[in-house]
Order: C-alpha cells, then sequence, then structure tokens
C-alpha cells in the first residue's frame, strides 16, 4: 500500500452541470508541511449513511453549506468551483500536530472528510481537555458543533473496540440530532404536548413495515400508501399533531398536508423538516412549511440554559441506553458509493467506508 499517496471522495456541485450521482476518487501527494496550528490526521474509517447522500444535496443550500467545511483537493481533473467534498463522521489518529497541546498519536472523533489524510487549522486557543476545535471563521458561529473534533482519550461516550466504533459513525450523529428535537419539541409552544403523553405514529414503505414494527419505538406503524385510511387518522377533531418529515418526500408532505385540511381531521400544529433521508443528490430541496430544526442552533440555545455538567450528564445517559438497545438493529456492511447511490440501503444495513482497504485503486482520477 502506498502511504505516500492521498486519496479523496469529490461529488460534483450542481453549478457544474455533471451528473451529481457519478464521484470522482482524486490522487494527491500526502503532505509533508504542516503549518503551525494545523494537524495532520489519517482518517481510518468513516460511517456513511443516506444521511450523507443528504449532506451531499443540501451542499449548497445557503441554510447548511455542508460544501463548506471541508476544501477540494488542487487537481487536474477538479476545483473547488465545480466539485465539493461531502462531511463524514468518523475516527483518525493525529500523524503529525502543529500545536503544542495536540500529540502525535491521539486518536480522535469529528466531522471528517472521505480521505485517507486530512489536514484541519486548529483555533490556537480553543482547546481543552475533552476536544478541540476547527478553525472555520466564514461559518456561522452557531455550526461549532460541526467544527468539534472529540479527544478519545476522555470522551465519556468513547468505547475502545472496532465495533463500539461503527456503531458510534453511524448513530451518534443522527442519535443527537434526534435527541435534541424532542428537547426543543417539549420545549416549544407549538406543540402544545408538555402536560400530555403523546401518541406517536410512523409512517414508511411497505418493505420496511416488518423492522419499523421490530423497532417497537412506534405506538403504531401505518404504511405511506394507505395511513389516511387508519382509525387513528380521523373523527379527531380536537386532536393537535406534530408531523416530523426525515424522509424529504414531497409527494408524502403533500398528502399529509392536503389531510389536515379537513375541518375534522384536527390541526396540524407544525410541520417541521428533521431529515431528508429519500433525498438524491440531483434533488431539490424543499423545506417544510415549519422549516427545519438545525441541531446546533438549537444546542447553541441549551448551552445558556443548562450548565455543560447538566448537558453532558443527560448525554451520557442516554447515549449508554442507546448504546444498550441497537446492537441488534443493525449489520456492519461496506459497499461503494456508487451502489449506495443507484439502490439505496436496507434499513438494517449500517455502513463504514475506509479508503485505506487494501482493494482500493490508487489512480490519478477515477469516476465512480
Amino acid at each position: 500500500m502506498d502511504v505516500s499517496t492521498n486519496i479523496t471522495l469529490c461529488v460534483p456541485r450542481p453549478p457544474s452541470g455533471q451528473s451529481p450521482d457519478v464521484a470522482i476518487v482524486i490522487s494527491t501527494p500526502k503532505l509533508t508541511y504542516i503549518p503551525a496550528n494545523h494537524i495532520l490526521l489519517r482518517v481510518d474509517r468513516f460511517g456513511f449513511s443516506a444521511n450523507n447522500v443528504t449532506y451531499q444535496a443540501l451542499g449548497e443550500h445557503p441554510h447548511y453549506r455542508y460544501f463548506d467545511f471541508h476544501t477540494t483537493p488542487e487537481h487536474e481533473e477538479v476545483s473547488a468551483k465545480s466539485h465539493g467534498i461531502v462531511p463524514v463522521w468518523g475516527f483518525a489518529t493525529v500523524i503529525t500536530s502543529g500545536h503544542p497541546k495536540i500529540a502525535v498519536g491521539e486518536r480522535v472523533y469529528g466531522y471528517l472528510a472521505p480521505t485517507r489524510y486530512l489536514l484541519l487549522p486548529v483555533s490556537p486557543s480553543d482547546v481543552n481537555k475533552y476536544a478541540f476545535y476547527i478553525s472555520r471563521p466564514h461559518l456561522p458561529a452557531d455550526y461549532r458543533p460541526y467544527n468539534q473534533v472529540l479527544r478519545c482519550a476522555t470522551d465519556p461516550q468513547y468505547t475502545p473496540n472496532p465495533r463500539a466504533e461503527d456503531l458510534t459513525m453511524l448513530y451518534r450523529p443522527l442519535f443527537w440530532t434526534a435527541y435534541w428535537f424532542e428537547d426543543w419539541l417539549w420545549s416549544s409552544k407549538i406543540s402544545g404536548v408538555a402536560h400530555i403523553t403523546p401518541k406517536i405514529i410512523g409512517l414508511t414503505s411497505s418493505r420496511n413495515m416488518e423492522f419499523t414494527k421490530g423497532l417497537e419505538l412506534y405506538d403504531e406503524v401505518l404504511e405511506y400508501s394507505s395511513f389516511t385510511a387508519s382509525d387513528s387518522f380521523h373523527g379527531r377533531e380536537k386532536d393537535r399533531w406534530v408531523y416530523v418529515d426525515v424522509a424529504g418526500n414531497a409527494p408524502l408532505n403533500q398528502r399529509v398536508f392536503d389531510h389536515f385540511t379537513s375541518p375534522y381531521t384536527g390541526v396540524l400544529a407544525a410541520f417541521i423538516t428533521l431529515g431528508m433521508t429519500n433525498l438524491s443528490p440531483s434533488d431539490v430541496c424543499v423545506l417544510a412549511p415549519g422549516g427545519a430544526f438545525l441541531h446546533a442552533k438549537w444546542l447553541a440555545v441549551r448551552r445558556h440554559e443548562l450548565r455543560v455538567e447538566e448537558i453532558f450528564t443527560m448525554q451520557e445517559i442516554a447515549w449508554k441506553e442507546l448504546m444498550r438497545d441497537c446492537g441488534g438493529w443493525v449489520e456492519i456492511e461496506r459497499a461503494a458509493y456508487e451502489k449506495i447511490i443507484k439502490d439505496g440501503v436496507r434499513p438494517s444495513k449500517g455502513l463504514v467506508w475506509s479508503l485505506w482497504d487494501s482493494d482500493m485503486p490508487v489512480p490519478n482520477a477515477t469516476r465512480l
């Protein structure tokens, strides 16, 4: 294996006119000069899911700006104007450090890039026992959680074994979005559910019905094609509903919205975008009427309302519960990027990738 060569997965930006479904693997030399207050990471592996495809689809959306986190490598086949980098959550090891408080050999977890080697600028004074922060002054201040790199040695949620790392890469980003969304929902006046026990209904496709019911997370699970025929959606004029869109399925969202235009179906108190798992890189993003929930923005609010110790305790308890329950939900698998784009992934599969795989080609540039 050629350790002197870097490999990076790049995707076309919409203005390039290229198909967004055709990614390109770029080969560049490994950096030998590391500036002060920078670190060079060896990205060992990272999780990849519909969440990352959403990052690509929303890469240039002004509300998200996912392509602004990592710099496109300089190469004759790509440029910062033609291609972007889809962020990934993964584990890495510090192999060179230009910061006096960050040691070579440290294991870290964060919002990385799909590459072998990653150079990151560290905020000179923003390093503590638990984490350090990447300097990205071009991004809004409330994107700070995405700039955080956790130091595994002091991370209370870290377990030093491959299986636990795999589950962390797959679940941690999505789980904390869901966790803090629920916190926001219970704190929000729009839901009107602060003093009642809500009924939670899940909507899914016919092929995923068995899996979704088996999670035992919902009071009821209904199919996309027939949910409006359920008794739960009729004769409930006084009910208040909160619809959380995690799929980004525009026709389904319209059906939900149309259903609640009747005076006999209750009130749709909120219609909020939380995720867009059905979104493909070529789709146009349309947010729900209630807007999108952005985890980083709400967490910034809660940091002013709760002590850091309280937040850590809340998260540690919730994370341990998830790790206890989620092991049987998913099988770890590796599959190529183009297969995910074309065929999707079964809900029971979790994808973990590495650009260090022994069968990975090291071309100058290869389109997938």
